[in-house]
């Protein structure tokens, strides 16, 4: 099966760009778009990740990311709503990624357990998790907890890399112009392709800036990119601007 990516904006942050970058650019404010990415193909509406509930805009934000959409907003664009949500995918289930999914009554969710165990007791260094998002698909029997990598649908494979949390699932979708890795790790392009000075200093990737090893972190980033054709940072700013991929 072949597929087509399509990123909608469904938040954004301003924060501190080390967030991003381990170890780099601590200091520097940076933007970043929050997306809910729609995988068209195929006869399933699939989404990775739901974005924001009530996501938030400015100039500044606008200026960086563009135009943010609410969740409804964001899927009307490619004609749909949330109950024509047949999949969706979590990279992982910290709030940004997963406050919309009772929205999506009619969907399955694939989520790695390791989230499920975080997102109920998280350790006190991360307080990103927040089980109030999730506690209604999951009553409800919508979640699938996944243990390993896993084909979800022909073309479509959830990898476990657990870099910026202990559950993270990175995805892998065949399209046109062949295999296409969503990260399951918050970074931005700047990781995959580190500025001049950070390559001088014999790094090759820069690992995120939130993560649970730093070794093994790096190890991972360099993996993805190693992996597939292209690789898609789950941060990204430039996707902002992107109907479709490819």
């Amino acid at each position: 099966m072949i597929y087509r990516i399509h990123p909608i904006v469904v938040g954004a942050k301003i924060f501190d760009k080390g967030m991003m970058t381990y170890q780099h650019d601590y200091g520097k404010p940076f933007v970043i778009p929050i997306f809910s990415w729609y995988i068209e193909g195929g006869n399933k509406n699939i989404l990775v990740d739901t974005g924001e509930f009530a996501p938030r805009s400015s100039t500044e934000i606008e200026k960086a990311v563009g135009k943010v959409y609410k969740f409804e907003e964001g899927l009307a664009k490619w004609g749909l709503k949330p109950e024509d949500i047949d999949i969706v995918i979590h990279t992982h289930l910290h709030n940004d990624h997963c406050e919309n999914d009772s929205k999506c009554v009619n969907a399955i969710f694939y989520v790695h357990e390791n989230e499920l165990k975080q997102v109920h007791n998280p350790h006190p260094l991360d307080f990103r998790y927040n089980e109030d998002f999730i506690t209604e698909i999951e009553s409800n029997g919508q979640i699938i907890p996944l243990k390993e990598d896993t084909e979800v649908l022909p073309g479509i494979k959830m990898i476990h890399m657990p870099a910026h949390t202990p559950g993270g699932m990175s995805v892998l979708i065949n399209t046109e112009k062949g295999n296409f890795l969503i990260t399951g790790f918050c970074i931005i392009e700047e990781n995959l392709n580190p500025p001049p000075k950070i390559l001088g200093m014999g790094m090759e990737v820069i690992p995120p800036g939130t993560l649970i090893n730093s070794y093994e972190a790096y190890d991972i980033v360099l993996k993805a990119k190693e992996m597939t054709d292209m690789v898609i940072p789950l941060h990204e700013p430039k996707y902002a601007f992107i109907e479709t991929i490819p």
